[in-house]
């Protein structure tokens, strides 16, 4: 089993990734800005559906296919302020974190929509930071761990990364930075596995506000399911080491 650090942990699609991992037995490093959230998460996780249950284990080889059972694994939170990336080195210092990361899933957002003629310096700053340069801080952070696991970095994007549209300025801009940063970090670090998750619309507390700012009506079954965007994130976890999924775009259908 590995061991994930997951950011964004209590949202809609960091707890559906968290989820799916905590029933494959993996130690898990929950990570979120309250912790009186990540407490009942952590709580959840160890009860109920999240359980130990039998996984498909296929080690690289689609024809050596076996089954096994896994222990639960560790669950370790951590408490971070994403809008303060200059203080993520000192918070995670402050914490017993292990030598090797078999993967890091970047999953924390905020969005903040607005035309380019309202959306003062504050509303541009927020978004990026904690959708861009703190997932950069964190990367270069755990750089280390993950190269001596020879792990994968997945950053779950957005479409707006992929198209900016009327009054997306600012979030599209930090998810097309965010693009740049899985691009270049891929090229960089060859022993790394590096992974962009582009989710479509997705039934979240995110997108709840979302439709409140568009002055729409929200009804979570308009959506993709947050843990259909966690299938995608963990099948990309799951390829064998001889490949890499290198993108990967979740839409509601």
């Amino acid at each position: 089993m590995g061991t994930f650090l997951i950011t964004g942990a209590t949202g809609g699609i960091g707890r559906a990734v968290a989820e799916q991992l905590r029933q494959r037995g993996h130690d898990l490093i929950l990570t979120g800005r309250s912790p009186e959230r990540l407490a009942t998460l952590t709580k959840a996780l160890g009860t109920g559906a999240h359980a130990s249950t039998q996984v498909i284990i296929h080690n690289g080889d689609p024809g050596a296919v076996r089954t096994a059972t896994p222990q639960r694994g560790a669950i370790q939170t951590i408490a971070l302020d994403l809008t303060e990336p200059r203080r993520l080195e000192a918070a995670l210092a402050e914490t017993t974190m292990p030598g090797r990361l078999d993967g890091v899933v970047h999953s924390a957002g905020m969005v903040d929509l607005g035309p380019v003629a309202e959306q003062d310096a504050d509303h541009w700053i927020d978004q990026l930071m904690v959708n861009l340069v703190s997932a950069a801080e964190l990367t270069r952070i755990l750089l280390p761990a993950l190269r001596a696991a020879q792990g994968q970095v997945v950053f779950v994007n957005s479409t707006a990364g992929l198209q900016a549209n009327k009054n997306w300025s600012a979030y599209a801009a930090s998810k097309f930075g965010l693009r740049a940063l899985a691009d270049s970090l891929r090229a960089e670090e060859t022993a790394v596995r590096v992974t962009t998750v582009y989710p479509g619309r997705t039934a979240t507390e995110m997108q709840q506000k979302v439709r409140a700012q568009e002055g729409q009506p929200y009804d979570a079954a308009d959506f993709a399911d947050p843990r259909s965007v966690a299938r995608g994130v963990l099948a990309a976890l799951e390829m064998p080491r001889d490949a890499v999924v290198s993108d990967i775009t979740v839409r509601p259908n």
